[in-house]
């Protein structure tokens, strides 16, 4: 913006504009929640909404997804590419090729197009995780896909709405190549009248301030993002930061799969470099470009302090290198519709890094991600369903306090299903729902537990099963001196003869009158578990969150049997002891 056109902005009127816009996005959101037919919409909250303005740049964001915020200026981008000087009053866009700006075949993104008086104003726009959308399984997702074809419709940027009439072709392909078209549609009706919420608030303060006055302040608003980014950025050491985290495997091959981050602080300017990460694999795990982005977006925004508007301003101090054909970069024809498992490590391995930058800020890491839970088959006269869960786990410990137990994963800000509701809507029986004791990471500051869910398959067919979890080899990290968290478990039919214990990531045939357990990973620790507070250790075994075993081998804290009372004496020796061997370089107890 230049300095006359700066001079002309108000303060007031920005911070007038920035809430408006803001509580707009935030009403599209609750349009969503309102109106979307499937649970994993309507009730995980896997969405997100935003407006941007007429050149397509973010301007606003809904209280949703982190993860998928960041990748609507590509979607958007790419649509505009296409479609540039075709832009008329009354369309619709609907696009999800994640090769063309998308970020996975579920995620489809709607974008309306706002005009006053036949002049663009600007765009709202919603993306959707939708219950099927095609391809082999039930739920369009699966770790052993190996390439796109297999995981359902392919949408480059269409328009849904041409000059206000829709396009009955692409509605009955949907209609056509999904197992539940009524949900999948009316999860789209959804994200249209979302839309014409957003379209009704931006064309609220058109009528108020007229559009060449909003076009000053949306670019203020966006300078406005980045003078904060990088005065945030500055206030940071400079230097180059290194960090590895790995992956258990892709869902096909068996081996580890790195993502190394060096993350370089130069003045006021991130470049987050990727090189030396794995290759695309074959599994369907691959991270499109924009989501990596995107990912990255969440992570660095999570570590600052400043009040930073949501605008694509925010991502202009950054610069992320992730080379093509690589499982952040991805080429045709890459599967990805599993690949938030590898968006939830990147983000672990940049909050290594930035652990590193900030240690007075950053968490040991969490669960690794939201657990995916696929049930489907057909009911009873071969109707057909879908049963989608997130598992939502846990944190890892602060760097001044223990970690938040059972809560989602701050990268997706979504919901378990009730579990009335799942067993109102499928042939589905929830018989656990609970934290694990003993599974957070031992610290100065302790991990949060692992959640434990049971869900009982109650039809008259063979069902699909489709699990996408990971940490089980490559733990939670601790920080500083912490204790990683424990690791996931999948268990089929366990305490019966035919028990067995599943891969991370597995899809299969499920037997009617057949559970599956799934343990997600616990938090990881913070600190030297020999400082952590004695009277705390005690509250934690009170509460069952530690046995006094683990109370005593993971924190030296010796608790008598009768009254579970503190041995201060004994207590005194088993950490002194403990610290010796440490000093000494042998294993503690």
């Amino acid at each position: 913006m230049t300095p006359q056109a700066h001079s002309r902005i108000d303060p007031i009127t920005l911070g007038l504009i920035r809430n408006t816009l803001s509580s707009v996005a935030d009403e599209m959101a609750n349009t969503v929640i309102r109106t979307a037919y499937s649970t994993v919409i309507r009730d995980c909250m896997d969405f997100s909404t935003a407006l941007c303005d007429r050149e397509g740049r973010m301007i606003s964001q809904g209280v949703t997804i982190p993860f998928q915020l960041g990748s609507i200026p590509f979607a958007l981008a790419s649509t505009l590419n296409k479609y540039r000087g075709r832009v008329r009053p009354g369309d619709v866009f609907i696009m999800n090729d994640p090769f063309d700006g998308g970020i996975h075949l579920p995620d489809i993104f709607i974008f309306q197009p706002v005009f006053h008086r036949d002049s663009l104003v600007g765009f709202s726009a919603v993306v959707a995780h939708h219950l099927d959308i095609g391809g082999r399984v039930p739920g369009s997702a699966a770790c052993d896909n190996t390439e796109i074809f297999q995981e359902g419709l392919r949408l480059p940027p269409l328009k849904l709405y041409e000059e206000g009439r829709p396009s009955e072709s692409i509605f009955q392909i949907l209609e056509k190549n999904v197992r539940v078209p009524v949900m999948t549609l009316g999860d789209i009706r959804a994200k249209l009248s979302a839309c014409k919420t957003g379209e009704k608030g931006l064309l609220k303060l058109v009528d108020r301030y007229g559009s060449e006055v909003l076009d000053r302040y949306y670019e203020e608003l966006l300078d406005l993002t980045e003078r904060v980014v990088r005065a945030e950025i500055r206030s940071w050491p400079d230097g180059e930061y290194v960090f590895e985290d790995y992956l258990d495997n892709d869902g096909v091959d068996a081996g580890t799969i790195p993502l190394k981050v060096k993350l370089s602080v130069r003045g006021d300017s991130l470049e987050i470099d990727f090189t030396g990460s794995s290759p695309q694999v074959k599994g369907g795990i691959n991270s499109p470009f924009p989501f990596t982005v995107s990912c990255c977006g969440y992570a660095v925004r999570s570590m600052m302090r400043a009040d930073i508007p949501n605008t694509s301003g925010f991502f202009r101090p950054m610069e992320v290198i992730a080379p093509e054909g690589s499982i952040l970069n991805p080429v045709m024809p890459a599967a990805s519709s599993m690949r938030g498992v590898v968006g939830f490590r990147l983000s672990d391995a940049l909050f290594g890094a930035l652990a590193q930058v900030l240690p007075d800020r950053v968490p040991a890491a969490g669960e690794g991600g939201n657990s995916l839970i696929l049930i489907g088959g057909y009911r009873k006269g071969r109707d057909p369903f879908v049963m989608f869960d997130l598992v939502a786990g846990t944190w890892g410990a602060r760097p001044n306090k223990d970690a938040n137990d059972g809560l989602t994963n701050p990268g997706a800000v979504i919901s378990n299903i009730p579990a009335e509701l799942m067993e109102l809507e499928y042939p589905v029986r929830l018989e656990q729902y609970a934290l694990t004791a003993d599974s957070g990471g031992a610290g100065r500051y302790r991990g949060g537990l692992a959640v434990i869910r049971d869900w009982r398959y109650l039809g008259e067919e063979p069902a699909n099963l489709t699990i996408r979890s990971d940490r089980r080899e490559h733990l939670p990290y601790g920080l500083y001196g912490g204790q990683p968290g424990s690791g996931s478990m999948s268990i089929l039919n366990p305490g019966r003869e035919d028990e067995r214990t599943l891969p991370t990531m597995v899809t299969e045939t499920m037997q009617p009158g057949e559970l599956i357990r799934h343990i997600q990973p616990g938090g990881g620790g913070w600190g030297d578990p020999m400082s952590r507070d004695p009277e705390a250790v005690r509250r934690d075994v009170l509460d069952g969150k530690v046995s006094p075993e683990a109370a005593r081998e993971s924190y030296g804290v010796v608790l008598r049997p009768e009254t579970l009372e503190i041995d201060r004496e004994a207590t005194r020796r088993e950490r002194a002891g403990t610290m010796e061997q440490s000093t000494n370089g042998r294993e503690g107890p």
